[in-house]
């Protein structure tokens, strides 16, 4: 070991390249002829908004350091410039793929009399409803944009759509214009099961706005700006005043990209392009519909649901499946739940009721993605309203929600709440609320520690952990903690929960480094979203090289290279990809007296070392077995488990003897769960367990 050099960039895969290997794993899905048709174009959709922001984000930030001539970004030590192009490369190929995926889906929804029409091709009876819906609920609402000496090209704002057009006025003379289509706007006009992309009718009638001129050509566009948010949190006097600042300065962004369909005439496509100031790199013609996000108004359509998944209706088993005292049940026991096989409602009830009790003497809670009708945030304005001490941390610097986080810190401000606006230099995404109540002569806490936000809609879509829990030193330490940030403190000591940025990255390293010492008997497992520190990844090197077996689950972006030959020989890696999204972060190792801790930290750099973070041991031994069956049963799925190998690229497992496809068993076994409840309340660990030893008779955790 001595003489290997573990921060070679060889031992690293590129962070932007990996997580376009996710991307592509997410596209792969939808080229899964077994799932319904819309299923798979939802795919497509969730595609194309991850593609989004990877550019408003990422390529945004990497030419900015192209433009300051920063050459090395990370240790893997490829140029912003040898990045960029590599990103264009891979984007640019596989559309290909992207495009033929989407013609197939096309192809199997018109048998179900499903179609995506431009106008020109609807009949006339379809041509004729559409044309009341443009001058009825279109025609009021858009607006020509002529463009010439006296009328300057016009901003546009991210992810503004619009349509080019060139023109000729009767003397033969070119003009150029521009019609915004507003995101008030529906994306499609449904009539029937045909949808008609608002571009193409909008296109149609454009010479009703620019009225005395013939058409020439035109074409849909769409560009793509840097929104990432930079504020000099130490200057600001008001910190809520410079964040609305920097959400207007989004719009305002540099230009990273620009969309448009590949028949667009060449000359407005450089009309657009002097105007736009991009290079050709950063232009991408494509045959499909722009703004692929939108397909979900096609997805989300209520009588179209036979094709899509069955939903999937979330179970609330024991102790909390008979209505009676949520906070006595947490008394009694902690508990466990794995959403969205287990319903996130009862902890929406945690708090709702709480919100209510007149015992309730305090409410603590850290938010950073609420959603925009949270129950959440209501139970706890009507609190504090009530009289109730009311202390929320809201994390105003939640990418993209940071509007809606304003929203909701003025709403909570207004009712009397206590709110922070967030740690200047730090962003709080730790998940933890703290319930105080009166009992006789005492106070009682409760505890509820989660992995995933306080949102009900994604807690559906979405797979997390929550954790409830009375014990004395949670309680001691969730008050410790909430001092910490709503204090002056610059140091915590705390003796169950362990809080970046100061304690989860040694903690972690500490656990490896002991794991490692047990060798061959030695065992890892760490579920994340994205590993991509190089010290958690150098500590895992060398438990491998000395025999430790380490199993990584990571759903997008890992840096580590598994395989090499004496150094990450014992690593593997899997990526699960399918119908929830993999969302917690558990960490397990065999020897620990914890063994089993869950985390709103992923294993990168942002969240270990510049964010605020909860790491917490799983006390109670039953818990501890919960978890492990659900790490041994994605460890066997054969389904939506891809395995990552050594030259970077993800090879997806094949179903040799019986298909396990991991939500599948769950959805099953949980609604087996809770069907037996209603007459008697099983342990739900014992029949995971039996349930898992069916699959596979292996004992190794």
């Amino acid at each position: 070991m001595k003489n290997i050099d573990l921060t070679s960039p060889e031992l690293y895969f590129n962070r932007e390249l990996s997580w376009l290997k996710f991307n592509s794993r997410v596209l792969a899905q939808a080229q899964d002829k077994s799932l319904p048709p819309l299923e798979r174009l939802k795919f497509i959709a969730i595609y194309g908004t991850n593609l989004d922001e990877f550019y408003m984000i990422r390529v945004a930030g990497l030419k900015s350091l192209f433009k300051a001539r920063i050459q090395e970004t990370a240790i893997d030590k490829m140029t912003p410039t040898e990045q960029l192009e590599a990103i264009h490369t891979i984007l640019h190929k596989e559309q290909k793929v992207l495009e033929a995926t989407f013609k197939d889906i096309m192809k199997e929804l018109k048998s179900h009399n499903v179609t995506i029409k431009t106008y020109n091709k609807l009949s006339d009876k379809q041509k004729e409803r559409v044309k009341e819906i443009f001058f009825e609920q279109i025609y009021p609402v858009i607006m020509p944009i002529a463009i010439d000496a006296t009328h300057p090209f016009p901003h546009l704002n991210n992810l503004s759509f619009a349509l080019a057009l060139k023109f000729e006025d009767k003397k033969g003379n070119i003009k150029h214009g521009l019609i915004r289509i507003p995101r008030i706007l529906p994306r499609f006009i449904k009539v029937g099961y045909c949808f008609i992309p608002i571009e193409s009718v909008v296109d149609y009638f454009s010479t009703e706005l620019f009225c005395g001129f013939k058409k020439i050509a035109s074409t849909p566009f769409r560009v793509t700006r840097n929104a990432d948010i930079e504020i000099e949190e130490e200057e600001a006097d008001d910190f809520m005043e410079i964040l609305e600042e920097g959400i207007r300065a989004r719009n305002r962004g540099a230009l990273v990209r620009l969309e448009l369909m590949e028949w667009a005439d060449s000359e407005l496509v450089e009309f657009l392009t002097q105007h736009l100031k991009l290079d050709d790199l950063d232009i991408y013609r494509y045959k499909i519909p722009l703004n692929l996000g939108t397909l979900w108004d096609i997805v989300t359509q209520e009588e179209l649901a036979h094709l899509t998944l069955p939903t999937y209706t979330p179970k609330i088993l024991p102790p909390f499946d008979d209505n009676s005292d949520i906070f006595e049940a947490i008394e009694k026991k902690d508990v466990l739940l794995y959403h969205p096989y287990e319903s996130f409602d009862p902890v929406v009830r945690f708090i709702d009721e709480a919100s209510k009790d007149p015992n309730t003497l305090s409410m603590r809670m850290t938010l950073y993605r609420v959603g925009k009708n949270s129950p959440i945030v209501k139970a706890l304005i009507r609190a504090s309203r009530d009289g109730k001490q009311v202390t929320v941390l809201v994390e105003l610097k939640a990418r993209f929600d940071e509007e809606n986080n304003l929203h909701w810190a003025k709403a909570l401000e207004d009712a009397g709440a206590h709110v922070i606006y967030g740690i200047t230099g730090l962003k709080v995404h730790a998940k933890i609320t703290q319930i105080t109540k009166r009992k006789g002569n005492k106070l009682q806490g409760y505890i509820h520690i989660g992995t995933g936000n306080y949102n009900p809609s994604t807690a559906r879509i979405y797979t997390d952990m929550s954790y409830f829990t009375t014990k004395k030193e949670f309680n001691q330490d969730a008050t410790k903690f909430f001092h910490f940030i709503t204090g002056f403190s610059n140091h915590i000591s705390l003796k169950r929960l362990i809080i970046a940025p100061t304690d989860i990255k040694p903690k972690l390293l500490s656990m490896i480094e002991k794991e490692s010492a047990h060798k061959e008997s030695g065992l890892i497992i760490l579920k994340a979203n994205s590993l991509v520190d190089p010290d958690i990844i150098q500590a895992l090197y060398i438990a491998s090289m000395q025999g430790c077996k380490i199993e990584l689950i990571i759903r997008g972006i890992c840096t580590l290279k598994p395989n090499i030959q004496n150094i990450s020989e014992n690593i593997s890696v899997y990526s699960i990809i399918g119908k929830y999204l993999e969302h917690p972060r558990i960490y397990y190792f065999k020897h620990d007296k914890h063994e089993c801790y869950i985390s709103s930290a992923d294993l990168m750099p942002r969240n270990l070392i510049r964010r605020i973070e909860i790491m917490t041991p799983i006390i109670d031994s039953n818990l501890k077995q919960k978890i492990k069956q659900i790490l041994f049963l994605q460890l066997q799925d054969c389904k939506l488990r891809w395995k990552l190998k050594s030259n970077g690229e993800y090879k997806q497992l094949e179903c040799k003897d019986k298909e396990i496809n991991n939500h599948n068993i769950l959805e099953d076994y949980v609604t087996k769960l809770y069907n037996k409840s209603q007459k008697k309340r099983p342990k739900y660990v014992a029949r995971l367990a039996k349930k898992v030893k069916e699959i596979k008779n292996d004992n190794t955790l």
